[in-house]
């Protein structure tokens, strides 16, 4: 068991699906890609009957590229890792940090896999798949992809803790695209366990992982920042990114608002505070009721035939 931390950044400890699970979830795919590939040639078949023999062959080959590659590296593309037999049997492709694939994972894949899982009936796929330690075959290793179960009990989920408030959004014009993965994978296992670390060990941790950040990322960390209060903002700035990218702009927006709600219990969510704690907001004064209205001793209050009439305001009748 190895522990993946996702896209999300959440840790999981999850188990890679070894060759039992992969080979019936494969077995799925295929069952469902060859009998739309049966339909699709027969279709072809009565429509271009007329057409000569050379157009016939191009017309079969474009129809298995068609749906025996490109359809499921588009299946995968569109469900983050996800194809028929794979949701079937629990399983997910994720990146090697856990983070969800995207088209060019997809694509190495579902090429790679014309050769070890089509032409070969599944040898190399499956030789590779026991030797490597995590179960991948020689597309995932060339693809950078892991194929984990999805399915867990939720009590082995662990959440990073969230980034301070005042720090959400403020790397947001910051360049992410030459962090590696596994510098990615790093902090946020960091993140995850720098509870459970020494105070003095957690910090130099922290210090060297947002040194490597920030040399990535061609930002300095702010010197009234604490080294892990800047990992985490980082981090979060990459997953709201992510969840923009796949869900669209409102997803990242609750995003935030849930980081900073999730932020409000403990300190920070964990993190020293860069310019000292908070106060504590000090409790309403209940209010004070006003005083009544005083009339002077000389000046006695107004009588029925008085023509500044009862003090409420009702004038009875002559």
């Amino acid at each position: 068991m190895i522990e993946l931390v996702t896209g999300e950044a959440v840790a999981l400890e999850l188990r890679p699906a070894k060759l039992p699970s992969r080979a019936l979830a494969v077995l799925i795919d295929l069952a469902v890609a060859f009998a739309v590939y049966i339909a699709v040639t027969m279709a072809f078949a009565a429509a271009t009957a007329s057409l000569d023999d050379a157009a016939v062959a191009a017309v079969a080959v474009a129809t298995f590229l068609l749906v025996l590659v490109g359809i499921p590296i588009a299946v995968e593309t569109l469900s983050h890792g996800r194809s028929l037999g794979k949701l079937a049997c629990g399983l997910r492709v994720v990146r090697d940090d856990g983070g969800p694939i995207r088209f060019r994972h997809a694509l190495v894949r579902g090429a790679i896999g014309v050769v070890e899982i089509l032409m070969t009936f599944g040898v190399v796929a499956c030789i590779a798949s026991l030797v490597s330690a995590r179960g991948r075959r020689v597309g995932d290793v060339f693809a950078g992809t892991l194929v984990v179960r999805e399915r867990v009990p939720t009590g082995q989920l662990a959440f990073v803790p969230p980034p301070p408030p005042w720090l959400v959004g403020r790397f947001a014009e910051l360049d992410l695209s030459a962090v590696p993965e596994g510098l990615w994978l790093a902090v946020r296992q960091y993140l995850t366990r720098m509870g459970q670390l020494d105070p003095q060990v957690g910090w130099g941790m922290a210090e060297r992982l947002a040194g490597e950040l920030a040399a990535h990322t061609g930002a300095s960390v702010p010197s009234d920042m604490p080294p892990a209060a800047f990992l985490a903002a980082v981090t979060h700035e990459r997953q709201s990114r992510e969840a923009q990218r796949a869900f669209g702009p409102s997803a990242a927006g609750g995003q935030a608002a849930s980081t900073v709600a999730g932020a409000a219990p403990g300190p920070y969510g964990g993190y020293a505070a860069a310019a000292g704690p908070v106060p504590p907001t000090p409790p309403l004064a209940p209010p004070v009721p006003p005083a009544p209205a005083s009339r002077p001793a000389d000046n006695p209050p107004a009588g029925p035939g008085s023509s500044d009439g009862p003090a409420t305001g009702f004038v009875p009748p002559a």
